[in-house]
């Protein structure tokens, strides 16, 4: 199986409690992520193929922000496999094909898509879609992926209203989505099962080494999972913000990955995106020609 980060930055760590999981039921787990770190930096050996890298404690690059590198030095200090492979930041075409590259490289049998929040279950005519490009791209970009099992799935529920996401369109998709037999169900994180445990020592670990840009999603699915509640404060970069931290964070709300691409509103040229720039002007020119869904608040 390979868990991926769908949206980059520290996507990657929300799936690492499944991936616990997974490996205590004795399935090969590989880990990804498409990557915001300055790929550029990194020695020519890393490369495994065109926009496809694989990190390990001692690739070289940036010191202050790189989530892959810092994921594959705490794996390794925990004895585990500590090989996290990087997708460069591009189109939806390239991006496919670093993915076929790596199905093949590992002989891989399913994908699952992991987002930090849950703004990749945005089909694209809601208020607001949250930080949509790295998603849709992944997203699109597997779907074309021939592997028997491809899935999405998310945590962070409620964390995308930040970025403008209402979340009664979050359920109202995934209902939509279970009427065509696509939503699989909800998964919580338990607090006292080992794969809580791995995940809160990981992602202390990355908010230790990553200071200036520590990650505010697993931060809030973190303390999710550690039962706190409310505006807790998980890094001086959500000052003058008020958080909501419950335990719908620490859930799990997983669909299959070729309906919820289906669901998509956006045009098919998708497909044939190069950079992340073309992605944007093709979501931004089809919102600008659409009436949104209206916001809506959730009742109780």
């Amino acid at each position: 199986m390979l868990i991926a980060g769908a949206g980059g930055g520290f996507d990657v760590y929300v799936g690492l409690p499944l991936a616990f999981a997974l490996m205590r039921l004795g399935k090969s787990v590989h880990l990804a992520n498409l990557s915001f770190s300055a790929l550029d930096l990194i020695g020519t050996d890393a490369w495994v193929a065109p926009n496809l890298a694989a990190i390990t404690p001692a690739t070289s690059g940036h010191d202050r922000y790189f989530p892959e590198r810092t994921l594959a030095r705490w794996l390794s200090s925990r004895g585990l496999n500590p090989i996290v492979y990087a997708f460069d930041r591009i189109g939806v075409r390239p991006l496919r094909a670093a993915y076929r590259a790596l199905v093949r490289t590992l002989d891989i049998d399913g994908i699952v898509l992991v987002d930090g929040g849950t703004d990749i279950l945005m089909r694209g005519d809601e208020a607001g879609v949250g930080t949509f490009e790295e998603d849709i791209t992944s997203l699109v970009a597997v779907a074309g992926v021939e592997v028997p099992v491809r899935l999405v799935t998310c945590a962070g529920f409620g964390i995308d209203a930040y970025h403008g996401v209402c979340h009664a369109h979050v359920l109202e998709n995934l209902a939509a989505l279970d009427r065509r037999g696509a939503y699989l169900g909800a998964l919580s994180i338990p607090r006292h099962s080992e794969e809580a445990a791995l995940y809160l020592d990981a992602a202390a670990h990355a908010h230790a080494h990553t200071p200036a840009r520590p990650s505010i999603v697993n931060g809030q699915i973190a303390a999710a999972v550690r039962g706190e509640f409310g505006d807790v404060r998980v890094t001086d970069r959500t000052a003058g913000s008020e958080l909501f931290v419950n335990p719908l964070m620490a859930v799990y709300f997983t669909v299959d990955l070729p309906a919820l691409a289906d669901h998509l509103r956006y045009p098919p040229h998708l497909n044939d995106t190069d950079t992340q720039h073309e992605v944007r002007a093709i979501v931004e020119t089809f919102r600008a020609g659409i009436k949104p869904r209206p916001k809506r608040p959730i009742p109780h």
